[in-house]
């Protein structure tokens, strides 16, 4: 004998899971990407690097990180100053594009952990 069962499913509370989640891994990569910058940004007195943030705009799922100093753009484009070792002129374009997987999978880590 056949049994019948009837199934609700609601999707907006899992993609309102899934976009919370998405917006988690990002801030966790921002913080990462930013963590990286700081071990290259230029180092005088430290006041650059104390000015970093990583922030995530929920609405867009859109990842910053943002250097807040009057000088920040220009060292980070700036290719003839000269840096301490490790150092280095687009210390937060570098960072990016390197940990750019890892990223990545804090994003996808957060989401699968959503679905649990």
């Amino acid at each position: 004998m056949a049994q019948s069962f009837r199934l609700d499913f609601d999707s907006s509370n899992v993609q309102r899971e899934l976009r919370q989640a998405a917006a988690r891994g990002l801030l966790l990569g921002a913080e990462h990407v930013l963590g990286v910058s700081n071990d290259r940004v230029p180092l005088d007195e430290g006041t650059l690097q104390h000015s970093g943030t990583a922030s995530v705009d929920e609405a867009d799922l859109t990842g910053m990180v943002s250097y807040d100093t009057p000088y920040a753009v220009r060292q980070h484009e700036e290719m003839d100053f000269e840096h301490a070792p490790g150092r280095e002129a687009k210390f937060l374009e570098n960072s990016l594009n390197a940990e750019r997987g890892t990223v990545l999978a804090l994003v996808a880590a957060e989401m699968r952990r959503a679905l649990r």
